[in-house]
């Protein structure tokens, strides 16, 4: 859809024969005169992938006049624009275009407009849409797949309106596309509508638009009309298992979700990189750390063990499960690394415990010259807070604006308020909260409230308790942690009335929850359970593993 019915593309010359031939731009300019061989060099190294050389060479176009520029020179210059992704360049070729009163014909029209879409350039691209003399079925659908792309929905439906009024033509990809549309504004309403229309036009047999579909259902938080498209499908490709898993696991039906992707294995359609990398973030869920063994062992089975993704979603299981050396044997072997699996070891060493590593992480991804973003500074200031790092911490957390131009957000805020109050520094967390360059959050008041009552300052608790109970009046915890202040500090009466605030409320404090795995068979347990059979028997013997734990420790 993007390229239109693009005209049969010259041989790629070798690199033999392309280096033979390469030649300075400063030599010889009577040879750089001839209009055909530069025509003919631009779209060799376009078709060489060498975009820069390519619009370096076109300069001379736009110094000389007299050279007339070809269809297929065009079309490598655009080419050479969106791989480059330039509006600069964009801007060059388009100006020589119309400078030189070329016309176009239709499909360099759509190739034209397709290179400002891809380069974001999309007013530039509606005004060029609506003044070319003559649209096709390409036309119309590059100019809305790129509103689509861009998050312009309502605008894209409009011009889908427009589109079938003039052309009445309804091929699958048009309504893949307004599925995605649909599925961008969240409202299922109208994408089943789109899916109605599909239906009456006998498309919804297309793989894309059935594909399309069941994203959508998902994203609209329909997941039974999302496996009913799927049921339908009559030849399941990996794609089409790939979105049925990933819709469960998005709405929190783990099991599911790994469910339906043994009966993929067992169906014998092919996995593929996505499908391993989602199982593995289910398993982190269902904290499956057997079925995660089984999916990286896939991973390195079906060829996949230098892949980027599912290997950062390894790293990321392996550390939230404290396997670290695990962790970072994954991380070690991966040939390609990027911002997120950088992120996913420095916050499971954070997390266990082990701030000192997390830091030497953060300098080694500094040293490879890998920009860090702002879940990187929080992760690494997570983790001096969990360890205890206050000067660290506060390099690293003034350094985001100084050397790296990030300006800190609130939740950088709310660790370095937890990282003071671990340190009992309450006064000078109270001073950071007053500071801050917005409105202090819920969870910077959470944090400062949490550091309150461990160093047991009921003034200052108080404070912040009331704070967060003024902007969650309905959120039990908030005085759950007051109540403990109080009763910590020997304020029963205190303590009294906010056990009658909670009753007013109609608050009630919900039962913990936890799992364990046995025999590779999950199990829930909720806090004060007795619906069990052998209740007395279970409790017995929780209370003799306790004196027998309190004996150990005297």
């Amino acid at each position: 859809m993007d390229q239109g019915l693009r005209p049969p593309l010259r041989p790629k010359p070798s690199n033999i024969e392309y280096e033979e031939r390469q030649e300075p731009v400063s030599d010889n300019i009577q040879i750089r005169k001839s209009c055909s061989w530069l025509c003919s060099r631009i779209e060799k190294l376009v078709l060489c992938n060498k975009y820069r050389e390519a619009m370096d060479l076109f300069e001379i176009f736009e110094l000389q006049d007299g050279f007339e520029v070809d269809n297929s020179t065009y079309d490598a210059l655009v080419s050479a624009c969106v791989g480059l992704r330039s509006v600069r360049n964009v801007k060059r070729v388009f100006n020589y275009m119309i400078s030189t009163g070329f016309e176009p014909d239709l499909y360099l029209m759509n190739r034209v407009l397709l290179m400002h879409i891809k380069c974001g350039m999309m007013v530039d691209a509606c005004k060029l849409f609506d003044e070319m003399p003559e649209r096709d079925m390409v036309s119309w659908m590059t100019m809305i797949g790129g509103l689509v792309d861009s998050g312009n929905y309502p605008e894209a439906f409009r011009l889908f309106l427009c589109m079938w009024e003039e052309l009445n033509d309804g091929r699958p990809r048009t309504f893949a596309t307004m599925v995605r549309a649909s599925a961008g504004l969240g409202l299922v309403q109208v994408g089943r509508q789109v899916h109605s229309c599909a239906l009456k036009m006998g498309v919804c047999d297309d793989i894309f638009v059935s594909c399309a579909l069941i994203d959508m259902y998902s994203k609209c938080g329909v997941i039974e009309d999302a496996h009913r498209v799927f049921d339908k499908i009559l030849e399941k490709t990996t794609v089409s298992w790939n979105n049925i898993i990933a819709a469960y696991a998005l709405h929190g039906y783990s099991e599911e979700a790994l469910s339906m992707y043994y009966d993929m294995r067992d169906s014998g359609a092919k996995m593929d990189h996505f499908t391993i990398s989602i199982v593995i973030r289910i398993c982190a869920r269902l904290a499956s750390l057997e079925h995660a063994k089984q999916a990286h062992a896939a991973l390195v089975r079906r060829g996949y063990g230098s892949d980027l993704v599912a290997n950062s979603a390894l790293v990321d299981f392996y550390s939230k499960w404290g396997r670290m050396e695990d962790a970072r044997h994954v991380f070690d072997r991966m040939l390609c690394k990027n911002v997120i699996s950088w992120n996913a070891l420095i916050a499971g060493y954070g997390n266990h415990g082990m701030g000192e590593e997390a830091i030497e992480m953060f300098e080694q991804m500094l040293r490879e010259r890998m920009n860090p973003n702002h879940v990187t500074f929080l992760a690494v200031l997570s983790a001096c807070s969990y360890s205890g790092l206050s000067d660290q911490g506060w390099e690293i957390f003034h350094s985001m604006i100084r050397d790296h131009k990030i300006k800190p957000r609130a939740m950088h805020y709310a660790c370095m308020i937890e990282l003071l109050g671990r340190e009992g520094q309450l006064d000078e967390a109270f001073a950071l909260i007053r500071s801050a360059p917005f409105k202090p959050t819920l969870n910077m008041w959470a944090a400062f409230l949490t550091a309150c009552r461990m160093h047991k300052n009921l003034e200052l608790g108080k404070l912040a308790a009331e704070k967060l109970c003024a902007m969650e009046p309905e959120k039990l915890s908030n005085y759950l942690v007051l109540l403990n202040i109080y009763n910590s500090s020997g304020k029963l009466r205190e303590a009294a009335g906010v056990l009658q605030a909670l009753k007013r409320k109609g608050l009630r404090m919900l039962p913990a929850c936890t799992w364990i795995e046995v025999n590779k068979q999950p199990y829930a347990f909720l806090c004060g359970d007795k619906s069990h059979s052998q209740t007395p028997e279970l409790y017995r013997k929780v209370d003799s593993l306790m004196t027998e734990i309190s004996r150990h420790e005297a």
